[in-house]
């Protein structure tokens, strides 16, 4: 895992989801992936308040991404827009035959249970399909991380990301279902 640069405030994340594609040189990627299967492909990227996955099938895309809100990213086909907070679930049935179902939630835990977790997420991490460690902002500080975790069958794509955000003891933790 590399280290770079420290993650933004938890409280400027959102949650935004496109019927297109969202160009990922509109976010600071720190490591990326392609999944491929005969009835779908997938592009998994870990950004520096988040993530991207832009899942295509026959021609048409689903692309969720977890970004501050000061981000420049495109209106054009956002169909939801949510910031991250407390916990949400939310659905949808693209046109091109895709299911899509989310599950997310920003937890806010006190420093000591705050650093179990993030201790626990680590050794997570090396398991991952994805991950990433960010550099800490203080010496004192846990390193940031990020990772995500697939579980892929033939029809449908189970995506688990994980992203901690040490300087306001939060966790970020989303559960996204594509179906074809």
């Amino acid at each position: 895992m590399r280290v770079d640069a420290a993650r933004p405030d938890v409280a400027t994340l959102m949650f935004r989801l496109f019927c297109r594609t969202v160009h990922p040189e509109l976010l600071e990627v720190f490591a990326r992936t392609t999944i491929r299967h005969e009835l779908y492909t997938a592009e998994l990227a870990i950004c520096d308040a988040g993530h991207l996955v832009a899942f295509h099938h026959n021609g048409q895309t689903v692309c969720e991404v977890t970004c501050s809100a000061d981000k420049p990213l495109p209106h054009n086909r956002q169909v939801i827009g949510r910031r991250l907070r407390g916990h949400r679930n939310e659905s949808l049935e693209h046109d091109g035959g895709i299911l899509y179902h989310v599950s997310f939630q920003v937890e806010q835990l006190d420093a000591e249970v705050f650093q179990h977790c993030h201790e626990e997420m680590l050794g997570d991490s090396s398991r991952a399909r994805l991950a990433h460690c960010f550099a800490p902002t203080s010496r004192l500080s846990p390193a940031p991380v990020s990772y995500i975790h697939t579980e892929e069958r033939p029809h449908s794509l189970l995506v688990h990301a994980f992203h901690t955000f040490p300087d306001n003891r939060a966790v970020v933790k989303t559960q996204s279902l594509f179906e074809v």
